[in-house]
């Protein structure tokens, strides 16, 4: 196996070797490169245009869906407020109503945790980190009614495993 392996290696770094002499040698030879530099520079043109042309339809596209610039203007969203402490949640709300936007406020009182909401077969809705000293906006609008999980997704200490709450969405 070793000979295998000597015989590759060696088969590669000649090839690799006979490249660069192929480089050094043809470089000894001149050409105009006006023409080639000329239609470079026109490819670079139109690729950058394409490129910004895409980027704007994107962004056309995709800016209304942000959750920010409506959170101020919903009269009807429904504020939650989370604060993560070792090893428990304590939520302002445990009830909130399907098909109106939620606004979770989530902050932690201790180290950092994941706040993660989980629907009864366990796949996860939507998350946000929660940091000590800083509140992070999170806004969803649940389409069924049930009981979600609240879970930690970031490892908080010993008894992070039994760091849960439940969210009732009433109909």
């Amino acid at each position: 196996m070793q000979q295998i392996a000597w015989v590759t290696t060696l088969i590669l770094m000649s090839s690799i070797a006979a490249v660069f002499v192929w480089v050094a040698w043809s470089t000894r030879f001149t050409a105009d490169y006006g023409p080639i530099v000329d239609k470079a520079y026109a490819f670079r043109r139109v690729l950058f245009g394409a490129l910004l042309t895409v980027s704007a339809v994107a962004t056309a596209g995709t800016i209304g869906r942000l959750p920010y610039a409506h959170a101020a203007n919903d009269a009807g969203v429904q504020v939650v407020t989370a604060i993560g402490y070792q090893w428990h949640w304590d939520l302002g709300a445990t009830e909130v109503k399907a098909g109106r936007p939620v606004e979770f406020r989530v902050t932690a009182a201790d180290v950092t945790h994941g706040f993660a909401i989980y629907d009864a077969d366990l796949k996860l809705v939507t998350q946000t980190q929660a940091m000590p000293g800083y509140t992070n906006i999170l806004q969803h609008t649940f389409d069924r009614p049930g009981i979600y999980k609240i879970l930690c997704l970031e490892y908080c200490g010993l008894a992070h495993h039994g760091m849960s709450a439940e969210l009732t969405v009433s109909g």
